[in-house]
Parts: C-alpha cells; structure tokens; sequence
C-alpha cells in the first residue's frame, strides 16, 4: 500500500484521479475488500482483479473523472447464464468509485504515506455521502476488537459502517534478514516485491552494502550482536548465515524477542546440532519448537533464487495463514468427490 499511494502522490500532482476500492465481497473473488486502483485519463495503477469486471470498473471510473460523482459498481462473478455477469469465480463484488482531486487530495494522500512510513497507525475514513471527502480519523486508532485472519495477516482493518468505509492503515511488516550472501540478495528482492519493509545485517562490510541490496529499507554492516539490537522490531526473520556458530549467535538474542516468525536455512543435520546446543543451554522445547528450520517450503529449490522464493511462500503462508497445500488437489477434491 505504501508503493500504491507513492504513485497516487504523483499522478495527483499531474491530473486528477478517480481511486476504486473494493468495498464488499461475497462468495469466491480475485480480491478482498480494501483492495484498490487507481484509474487515471491515460493508464491504471493496481488492480482490482483483472478481467471483464476490472474492465467495467476502469469505464465507470472514466466518467467519475469527468463528472466527478461518486458511485458503486456492482461486479457480478456468478457466472450465472439467465443474467450478464463478469467472471465465473462464483462470487460478487462491490467497488466504490470517488474522484481524488486538487492540493487537498495531495495533502492527505502525503498524510497517509507518513503514516505508512513512520509505523504510526490512523484510520482513513471515506464517506459514501456525495458532499464528503475522505479523510484521517484522529484519535486512537489501535484495534479494539478481535481481528480476523485475514485482517492480522494484511496488517489492514477494514470495515463497511456508518454511512462510510474505514481502513486502519499500518505500517507493513518487517523483514530482518540475517546474513548478506548468495540467498539473502533475492530473499531480499522478492520480498520487498511481496510488501515486506526489509532490513540486511552481516558483520561483512563489502557484503551488507546498498549495491547489493538496493531495495532493503536498511542494510547494517556491524559486529552480529549489535547490527541485531538495530533491528529488535523486525516481526519476520530469516536467518541465511554463513556458519552455525552465526546461527548460535544470532538466535540467543532473536528467541528472546517477541517476532512471529524466525526461519533458519540449513541441512538439517546443521539444524539438529544448533537446536541440540540451544537446549543444552537451557531453551524450553517450546521455543525451539517455534524456530522454522530448515527455512521454506518444499519446493526442490536448489539455486540461491529458488530457495528465496521458497522462503517466501513460507513467508507468505505465516502472514496470510494459508495451508501451503497445492491448490488443484482442493479442486479436484470438490469436484470429483
């Protein structure tokens, strides 16, 4: 979301835009509500889920532009055969259509990438009345209520209600990769792609360099122990060091800190002997048992790109709480069963 509005910044600054967001959903969608667009005289940024029914969006959006009226579009993707519908994904969708204008839209949208930026957490408030503009709730913003799996996982609440659709913005989530080698240079690549906030630390100064990640939010050339106490916030680590007294080093300090997720590559013989000295030193079961090692999923990757990628469906996975299952045997299963 923070890329998304960056770009918004700037097309506002050339021309005005209308921004789609999806705002209700039923049955089985290529989106979830929150998801946006946004549709300029010339070209879009984002998707809503492609298609027919993007199609349609990106028309309507063209008037808005013009007339500046704001509006919903229905998406049908039944695939219902008495009725005209967009898709057969066998669901509907409910976008909301409103033209971003003038130096107040920059101010706010600018208002919304300092919040992205800075880890704080608001809520942008877009009234579904004609005469109301969108804005930045002020106040405590902190959920107060249980949060689904999917409004954890997006790091995004967001809700239809009062006359206006809400969205907690919050910060994305943060990846700490430990080590600077082969592997971390595409982990750190993919994963800044898939909306993590990266930061690399290595001891190694002519590896934790910014050529070599230009799109780490951080790079740290320190001693091991230290570079680590810089990143103590990290919510996901990767550990992809050179040598299991690293492996040591690093996880006596990260197992002591409150990250949902810590992977550790290696063969698992390297995994067996560095959880069998970590209990020895007197680590419960429990918390070794958290530690994801060997790091990923199984995929078969074998060159340092392919073991980023399965790092990162892992990632993906812990995030969005999937099953990690290939999803033609849950086809199959509901077809031929």
């Amino acid at each position: 979301m923070l890329e998304f509005y960056q770009q918004m910044a700037q097309a506002l600054r050339q021309d005005s835009v209308v921004l789609a967001t999806v705002v209700s959903v039923t049955g089985s969608v290529p989106r979830e509500v929150g998801a946006k667009m946004l549709v300029c005289r010339d070209r879009t940024i984002g998707t809503i889920g492609g298609g027919a029914g993007e199609a349609k969006v990106i028309r309507q959006a063209l008037e808005v532009l013009v007339t500046g009226e704001k509006q919903v579009v229905e998406i049908d993707l039944s695939g219902a055969s008495q009725r005209k519908t967009q898709g057969v994904c066998g669901g509907a969708m409910q976008v909301w259509l409103e033209r971003w204008s003038g130096d107040e839209a920059i101010k706010l949208v600018e208002q919304i990438i300092e919040v992205l930026s800075s880890g704080g957490c608001e809520t942008l408030v877009m009234p579904f009345s004609g005469d109301l503009q969108p804005y930045l709730e002020v106040g405590d913003n902190e959920p107060q209520r249980s949060q689904s799996r999917a409004e954890v996982s997006t790091g995004v609440r967001r809700e239809r209600r009062g006359g206006a659709f809400r969205e907690v913005l919050m910060p994305l989530p943060t990846l700490l990769i430990v080590g600077a080698g082969h592997v971390a240079v595409p982990l750190a690549a993919i994963a800044a792609m898939i909306g993590f906030r990266v930061t690399v630390v290595d001891d190694r100064a002519e590896f934790a360099t910014r050529e070599r990640f230009p799109q780490a939010n951080a790079v740290i050339a320190q001693p091991l122990t230290l570079a680590l106490t810089c990143a103590l916030n990290s919510q996901y680590v990767a550990l992809v060091t050179r040598g299991i007294q690293h492996d040591l080093e690093a996880l006596r300090f990260l197992l002591k800190t409150p990250a949902k997720y810590i992977g550790m590559i290696g063969s698992r013989k390297r995994v067996h002997l560095v959880r069998q000295q970590l209990q020895q030193e007197g680590y419960p079961p429990k918390v070794l048992a958290s530690l994801y090692a060997p790091i990923g999923l199984d995929i078969g990757a074998l060159t340092p790109e392919e073991i980023a990628v399965s790092i990162c469906a892992e990632l993906i996975k812990v995030r969005r709480g999937g099953t990690a299952k290939s999803l033609s045997n849950a086809v199959t299963t509901t077809i031929f069963t």
